[in-house]
């Protein structure tokens, strides 16, 4: 997401809580015309403490279980909003933490 910057992350599939790269999701980036569209310079170093959306992110993906991710909005190199695929049995939305 720190090298995207701007743009969205489709169809992730999760399994045991854990997004899965084979097949890999599709990535699609924003070109933000007259607008800094690099990575993040953030993605040069090797330690850093990740922000609020991205562990919410993590948790919204481990609360999951087994499914997809449809869509993951990405906005100065962070998730900024997620759309999940829900299975149509379930009774109720889950819950996001936050």
């Amino acid at each position: 997401m720190q090298r995207l910057n701007f743009g969205r992350i489709e169809d992730l599939i999760v399994r045991d809580g854990e997004p899965v790269f084979d097949p890999a999701p599709k990535v699609i980036q924003k070109v933000k015309i007259g607008s800094e569209n690099g990575p993040r310079p953030e993605l040069s170093c090797e330690d850093f403490l990740l922000k609020k959306q991205m562990i919410e992110l993590v948790e919204a993906i481990s609360d999951l279980g087994e499914g997809r991710v449809l869509t993951i909005d990405v906005k100065h190199g962070l998730p900024f909003a997620v759309e999940i695929e829900l299975e149509a049995s379930a009774d109720q939305p889950r819950r996001v933490r936050g």
